[in-house]
Parts: structure tokens; C-alpha cells; sequence
């Protein structure tokens, strides 16, 4: 069972910035792909970037590219998602998940543990 423990959301105004951590004490951390996912109040969980095992392939949501990054540190057993620029429709409860799988990476299905999210709220 690989535990996931989501930290740093919190409140900001539009056009801040955070990063999100995802830390695990999985050994096998750097086999899996990370990723990103949020849920708003009434709204269906909605994938937002994912990163292979290599971070070779690091697919964003439209919404969020080029204002969101992904990355990991497999030695740190830790993902990362730097959110900058931030908006208000960004407020979301934040989870991250681990899959074993490199394909499909967008699709919730695909991914085998979840974190407990992280709250993020921006504020306009």
C-alpha cells in the first residue's frame, strides 16, 4: 500500500503562487507515474498534470499550461506541482496519485493510491 500526504495549498490572492508537495516513504516511489488532480465544490475531479517515472512525459491540462509545472525528485520520494499565476476558477481541493501505468496518465482510472488533497483557494 503506498501512502500519498499532499502539504503547501492554502489561500492566495489572484496571481500568486504555490507549490504543492506529494511525499511518500514508498521505496519503489520513482516507478510509478505522479499526478495531479482537483476537485471544486460540484464539480467532477478533473486531471491537471501527470510526470513519468523518467519525467519524460509530463502532460498538462489546457487550463493550467504554461502556468503550472510538474516535477519530482525520485531520491526524495517527493512530486511537485509549482502553480503560478493563479486564478480564481484554480480553487480546488488538490490531490495527488500515484499509477503504475504510463498510459492514459489523464484519466483518474488509471492511477492505483490517492493522497487526502490539499485545499488551494485564490482569491480574486
Amino acid at each position: 500500500q503506498v501512502q500519498l500526504v499532499e502539504s503547501g495549498g492554502g489561500l492566495v490572492q489572484a496571481g500568486g503562487s504555490l507549490r504543492l508537495s506529494c511525499a511518500t516513504s514508498e521505496g519503489t516511489f520513482s516507478r510509478y507515474t505522479m499526478g495531479w488532480f482537483r476537485q471544486a465544490p460540484g464539480k467532477e475531479r478533473e486531471f491537471v498534470a501527470a510526470i513519468t517515472w523518467s519525467a519524460g512525459i509530463t502532460p498538462y491540462a489546457d487550463s493550467v499550461k504554461g502556468r503550472f509545472t510538474i516535477s519530482r525528485d525520485n531520491a526524495k520520494n517527493t512530486s511537485y506541482l509549482q502553480m503560478n499565476n493563479l486564478k480564481p476558477e484554480d480553487t480546488a481541493n488538490y490531490y495527488c496519485a500515484a499509477s503504475a501505468s504510463t498510459m492514459g496518465v489523464r484519466y483518474a482510472a488509471r492511477y492505483d493510491y490517492w493522497g487526502q488533497g490539499t485545499q488551494v483557494t485564490v482569491s480574486s
